[in-house]
């Protein structure tokens, strides 16, 4: 399978590396029944615990398996989780879905460094594929499982699961994936090949002709940040940027890396200090990309929030 740390590889994904299961790989299973024979019908919705996990890893080598990490006091997870299941039904054996409860299995919250929820993970052939955190609207999610089952194919997963006949979807004898508008489709293509400036052309004529696509608009952000982090080295850019404090490019490198290796606060962090420290006719440019990449990583996550509170007290 190809590196999931790559975030070329993983269309919608922004949290590169942010993921480590190794410590619950090889748990054993304490008394619970591995994944199901080939064959044999499963629920397309089910609970996972900190226990069973391992047969979870397995089975995600048929299957793509989408991880939903939430809690019952997070009301923002009550209005996700049914939109998960809905798209996971139509779905047919595609995809299956996990729920995790944080506060009953904090070893999988901790693994999945779940810092918000509703936090959404799949697992393609034991891997993990970060997808997104928040609630999102049902479309989004569609685009995303879309990109999801393109990242699985790419890797060899491409079985399905025989479904009960209650979980049957109405329209079972048609499961057709969900159709993308043209130029969002375009884009997906163009990702897939690594042609990121082609992607941002068809997002931004996507957007010149419907300025309210926020698919568009939030797709447009992740493959600008692909593109910007694409070959770059960390070590390298952390050290332009302490030789440079000032330095908007660099101060931007270092930025763009740390949110696209998970670490939001730090990204965050450093440009509201730079902001701080420029004189305010230079301040522009950074505040457009600390609203860039607010969009990125989800408008009600915690982190954004803050850092939107910090941003206005530096404003105003």
């Amino acid at each position: 399978m190809s590196d999931p740390n790559t975030v070329a590889q993983q269309p919608g994904a922004v949290l590169r590396g942010a993921v480590d299961l190794s410590a619950l790989r090889n748990r054993p299973a304490e008394g619970q029944e591995g994944a199901p024979a080939d064959g044999q019908a499963m629920s397309l919705v089910m609970d996972v615990t900190d226990q069973m996990f391992p047969q979870v890893l397995e089975f995600s080598r048929r299957v793509p398996v989408v991880v939903d990490l939430w809690a019952e006091w997070c009301g923002p997870c009550k209005q996700l989780s049914p939109i998960l299941e809905k798209v996971v039904t139509e779905l047919a054996g595609r995809v299956v879905l996990a729920k995790v409860d944080v506060d009953a299995n904090p070893q999988l919250a901790q693994a999945f460094r779940a810092q918000s929820i509703p936090m959404v993970v799949a697992l393609v052939a034991g891997q993990p594929v970060p997808l997104f955190t928040g609630a999102v609207p049902e479309q989004q999610v569609r685009d995303v499982f879309a990109q999801l089952l393109q990242v699985a194919q790419q890797n060899g997963v491409t079985g399905t699961v025989p479904v009960a006949d209650s979980e049957q979807p109405a329209d079972a004898a048609e499961p057709a994936e969900p159709e993308l508008p043209p130029l969002h489709a375009e884009a997906y293509a163009a990702i897939e090949a690594g042609d990121y400036p082609r992607a941002i052309a068809a997002y931004e004529k996507a957007l010149a002709e419907s300025p309210r696509d926020a698919e568009a608009a939030a797709g447009l952000a992740q493959v600008r940040l692909l593109d910007r982090v694409q070959g770059a080295d960390l070590q390298t850019a952390r050290a332009a940027a302490a030789s440079a404090p000032l330095d908007v490019d660099a101060q931007f490198a270092v930025a763009d890396l740390d949110v696209s290796g998970g670490h939001v606060d730090d990204a965050f962090g450093r440009l509201l200090e730079l902001f701080a420290a420029l004189p305010s006719t230079e301040r522009g440019r950074v505040r457009e990309r600390l609203l860039e990449l607010f969009g990125l990583v989800g408008d009600s996550d915690p982190r954004v929030l803050d850092a939107r509170r910090r941003l206005a007290s530096l404003l105003f």
